[in-house]
């Protein structure tokens, strides 16, 4: 297969079900379809169809990354399921050149009753591997995932991360030539988090085609090179990552619906698993701020004249790199106004032996306009791509201004 060729065609490819009056309907619609397609002629209406995605076209070639943006219910999910084969379409052709490792949801394929190692080999089973295969993977399974001291326990005592942690190893063990990812990694300790993208940009790197479904509009933009923003089943824009991001989230803010989710979710036995693990939770432990001196979780600037200070304090894994901090300031809607990061800034942060560590900001003769503005803070890895935490609201500051310039900032300028 040519170098350039898809590794993923999708042609007319659409899904429907059917949608019943009442319950007996959908019984007589499987034992008899003939004589109730007849019947539903005549009737009013018994049953009608959903359309889950309605036709579309779509290639996706070697070593590229294709997100899917979307409301809950936009058909994200059944796209990818489509294309992994675990469900069929109702109309068009789905042609797929490769191996493919699936994370569609949390848990599938795994057996409850069964221990997590006799879970490796089931769903190593079900992707093809045989049972060689299998033990030839097991040690390096189980070392990615970091569970071995619960590897033989049920799964059904798992937390949600240690389900992703053995899912994703396996899933990513032989170096799939599709890769796909529907939600899964938004659960978990960051740290593991982490390197599951290290092991995603690896496999890219190495030509391997990411099909990746996130409410983390950050990741989306950040990591993949084409984007599809998904609603009602229906294709709203296509084409560069960072332009259906920007126009998603217009959307988002224009409906006041959905805020854009853009921090890892830590389950309860996070800790515990990253403890067991050898590692430690990166995390936000305090963000001050300041004006003009004054320390408080509601504050009043002047605009042009006042001094903000920003401290955001972090505890981390001393092993790994130090991680980037960004903060800056969020209009009420939630919309990032402006940012600064350690990264883009070239800061470096020193941490202590515990891999504690903080960084300051100032922002003098604050250049907003009157208006509310809240400070918020993100700790990404050493990139700025995967974030470990964030904290949306760590305090309001009202700016009031002398004069009656209107707008959100005041830009250096002079007149001639």
């Amino acid at each position: 297969m040519s170098s350039n060729a898809p590794v993923i065609s999708l042609q007319s490819v659409g899904k429907t079900y059917k949608r019943f009056a009442k319950p007996s309907d959908r019984f007589w619609q499987a034992v008899w379809p003939s004589a109730f397609r007849s019947a539903s002629q005549t009737a009013d209406a018994a049953a009608n169809e959903f359309v889950a995605l309605a036709p579309l076209n779509l290639e996706v070639r070697r070593g590229e990354a294709l997100g899917l943006v979307g409301r809950n219910g936009a058909g994200k999910s059944t796209l990818l399921q489509m294309v992994c084969g675990t469900l069929n379409p109702s109309s068009g052709s789905v042609v797929v050149n490769g191996k493919i490792g699936a994370l569609l949801e949390l848990g599938a394929g795994f057996n409850p009753e069964f221990t997590g190692r006799e879970n490796v080999y089931l769903a190593a089973a079900v992707m093809g591997f045989s049972g060689a295969e299998t033990d030839a993977l097991y040690e390096s399974i189980v070392e990615f995932s970091g569970i071995r001291e619960f590897i033989d326990q049920p799964v059904k005592t798992y937390s949600s991360g240690m389900y992703v942690r053995l899912a994703f190893s396996i899933a990513t063990s032989a170096n799939p030539d599709i890769l796909v990812i529907d939600e899964a990694l938004s659960v978990g300790d960051g740290a593991f988090a982490k390197k599951s993208f290290e092991r995603i940009m690896q496999l890219k790197e190495q030509g391997t085609t990411v099909l990746f479904c996130s409410h983390s509009m950050y990741q989306v933009e950040s990591f993949c090179d084409r984007a599809i923003w998904l609603d009602k089943g229906q294709v709203q824009l296509e084409g560069p990552a960072s332009m259906v991001v920007a126009a998603y989230a217009d959307s988002l803010r224009a409906e006041g619906g959905e805020t854009l989710k853009t921090t890892q979710v830590v389950d309860a036995q996070a800790s515990a698993v990253a403890a067991a693990s050898g590692t430690k939770l990166t995390r936000i432990l305090n963000i001050e701020v300041s004006v003009d001196g004054k320390v408080g979780k509601e504050l009043v600037a002047l605009s042009l004249k006042s001094h903000v200070h920003i401290t955001v304090q972090f505890e981390s894994d001393p092993a790994l790199p130090c991680p980037t901090i960004a903060t800056g300031f969020a209009l009420p809607d939630g919309q990032i106004f402006t940012s600064a990061y350690t990264l883009f800034d070239s800061i470096a942060i020193e941490r202590d032996a515990n891999g504690c560590g903080q960084a300051t900001v100032v922002f003098t003769q604050l250049p907003l306009m009157k208006g509310r503005f809240t400070v918020g803070a993100y700790l990404f890895d050493e990139r700025a791509i995967h974030v470990y935490d964030v904290v949306l609201q760590a305090a309001a500051v009202d700016v009031v201004q002398d004069g009656l310039h209107q707008g959100f900032v005041q830009l250096p300028h002079h007149w001639l």
